[in-house]
């Protein structure tokens, strides 16, 4: 009678250590998708972001080049000018050099004044362009790097998994059927291995270049504006001027354009771990 009382004691004890064993790992199962899902849904946010503004600053160093192509046309129109006086004066000798200025004799090829103008007038424009979307640009760059929050969930998640797989290694000893949770732990165990800090300092990147070409494309546009305002010398710096400021900024805006793109690639690797970790949970 003891031999078979002692014998069901055991059962018992068996039965409520396995069970309590299956609560633990289930727990740990439980924790673990309470932590790490939801992670990539953030990610795929910041990917979206840093897509657009690699498009937004990608337009910028486009309207930069531009910009400059322009201004170097205008530069070589007005390198013209001299043997274009000196044809002039042949064929007029009654005149003078003075008298060539072509912003105050309108009788001295008024189309090549004209194109001149124009030729400014898109340059200005341009670079007005390449400045408004370096500010577009900065403003998303700022916002688009990994939070505290969302960076506290990804190692609250790397800790429930290092709890699952301590689960996992006790259940596996009582015999339990393990398959599941080991996938789990597995996929969800990459996350050890990504690098937030790539994302927030490519974001830094593509934050600085935009503000270094948001400068240098404002003061670009306003002395693209004032040169086509003036005449002779003056214009001619003004001219040199504007477009070495139009190069400082699509090169600024260039490098801006790479930082975000590099940025999208960071993000993908982590949104990889994140997605294949979050498949096996849900």
């Amino acid at each position: 009678m003891k031999s078979k009382v002692s014998f069901c004691i055991l059962a018992m004890i068996t039965c409520f250590g396995a069970n309590a064993q299956d609560i633990e790992l289930d727990n740990a199962l439980r924790e673990t998708y309470v932590n790490c899902v939801g992670i990539d849904d953030a990610l795929h946010d910041m990917k979206v972001k840093a897509g657009i503004n690699t498009a937004v600053t990608g337009v910028g160093t486009v309207a930069g080049g531009a910009a400059l192509i322009v201004g170097i046309k205008k530069a070589h129109l007005m390198d013209k000018l001299p043997s274009i006086e000196d044809k002039y004066l042949d064929q007029y000798p009654q005149q003078t050099s003075d008298d060539l200025n072509i912003t105050r004799n309108p009788n001295f090829k008024p189309d090549l004044k004209s194109k001149r103008k124009k030729l400014g007038n898109w340059r200005t424009g341009l670079l007005a362009v390449n400045t408004a979307t370096n500010v577009a640009g900065a403003a998303i760059a700022g916002t688009n790097k990994v939070n505290k929050s969302l960076e506290e969930q990804i190692d609250n998640c790397k800790t429930s998994v290092k709890n699952l797989k301590n689960e996992i290694t006790r259940a596996k000893f009582n015999g339990e059927d393990v398959s599941e949770a080991q996938d789990i732990a597995s996929a969800c165990g990459e996350f050890e291995y990504t690098d937030l800090s790539k994302i927030n300092n490519r974001a830094k990147g593509a934050e600085i270049s935009s503000i270094v070409g948001a400068g240098t494309g404002f003061v670009g546009t306003i002395t693209s504006a004032v040169a086509n305002k003036s005449s002779g010398e003056k214009e001619r710096k003004l001219d040199t001027a504007s477009n070495v400021l139009a190069g400082g900024a699509t090169v600024a805006t260039g490098t801006a354009t790479v930082f975000n793109a590099t940025q999208i690639a960071a993000i993908k690797k982590v949104v990889d771990v994140a997605q294949k970790c979050e498949s096996l949970l849900k």
